[in-house]
């Protein structure tokens, strides 16, 4: 994942360390799109059409990432491998200049069969599950610690963080949200008592060119980074793959969308964006 893991547990089973370790390098080997023999990579190199059997964790995310898509309307796009590539954020590394021709945005598409762990692609798509697939190793790591005896602990990998039960004083997990550099306000203190939290923002990742910062996110509906003022997201969820994927979906939609499809969906979200800080009612009503 091109990161590291760190973790805070009360009473840990012996094997924590490898436990955890074998629980991420798991999402790695059938999830990342900078391995060349994982599932995900084979799966690209197949020929478009055609159905390929894949683990059941990886069909799990690939399902998720599809019920983000339809929600968010496409703001959330599991097949823009190609666009990632384009723009020098995939698997073959950064590009000297701006793309001549961006990839098109329409016609990709993923397709899953749940009953048989099945997926193929159409042409033009290649899977990305770099906007997810952190947040499930998160998830998944925890429900190994779970598993083993492990009922008091904070997880982060990559600045994705769950935390379950309470500290030994009887505190929640106590984390800061990330805010942007030269941010003018304080950042959020939040509790994490079973519950996860990811952050996405434009100052991560980028690259300049003629000028200009380009974002690393993009906006799979047209194919180019995002140039909508949203300096980054942070979404609470039980489910740490579902705040990562979401995270991701609300800063391509931008404050005013993301905020009213974070409303109608009911989901924790703070959005900075355009000097001001906008929150959802579910964040608000956890400020009562």
């Amino acid at each position: 994942m091109g990161t590291v893991w760190t973790l805070q547990a009360v009473a840990p089973p012996a094997n924590v360390a490898a436990g955890v370790q074998a629980a991420l390098d798991r999402v790695v080997a059938q999830m990342s799109q900078w391995e060349r023999d994982s599932d995900l990579s084979r799966f690209n190199r197949e020929k478009p059409g055609e159905w390929r059997a894949v683990p059941e964790e990886f069909a799990h995310v690939v399902a998720a990432a599809l019920d983000i898509a339809e929600a968010s309307s496409g703001a959330f796009d599991p097949a823009l491998g190609d666009i990632s590539e384009a723009w020098g954020f995939g698997a073959s590394g950064p590009t000297n200049g701006l793309p001549d021709t961006p990839p098109a945005a329409a016609g990709r598409q993923i397709d899953l069969d749940t009953a048989t762990g099945r997926i193929r692609r159409s042409e033009g798509a290649r899977l990305d599950l770099s906007g997810i697939a952190k947040g499930y190793g998160v998830d998944l790591a925890a429900e190994w610690l779970l598993a083993n005896g492990a009922r008091h602990f904070l997880i982060e990998v990559g600045g994705e963080l769950r935390g379950e039960g309470i500290r030994p004083d009887g505190q929640p997990w106590w984390v800061d949200a990330e805010t942007p550099p030269s941010w003018r306000s304080a950042g959020w203190r939040i509790a994490l008592h079973d519950l996860s939290v990811a952050t996405s923002g434009d100052y991560r990742r980028g690259f300049e060119a003629d000028g200009r910062r380009y974002s690393h996110s993009f906006d799979p509906r047209t194919g180019r980074p995002i140039a909508n003022g949203v300096r980054s997201v942070t979404v609470l969820h039980r489910s740490c793959m579902m705040a990562d994927g979401w995270a991701t979906a609300l800063t391509v939609l931008g404050a005013d969308a993301g905020i009213a499809l974070a409303d109608a969906r009911g989901l924790a979200a703070c959005i900075l964006a355009n000097g001001r800080e906008h929150v959802s009612r579910a964040w608000a009503a956890m400020l009562d």
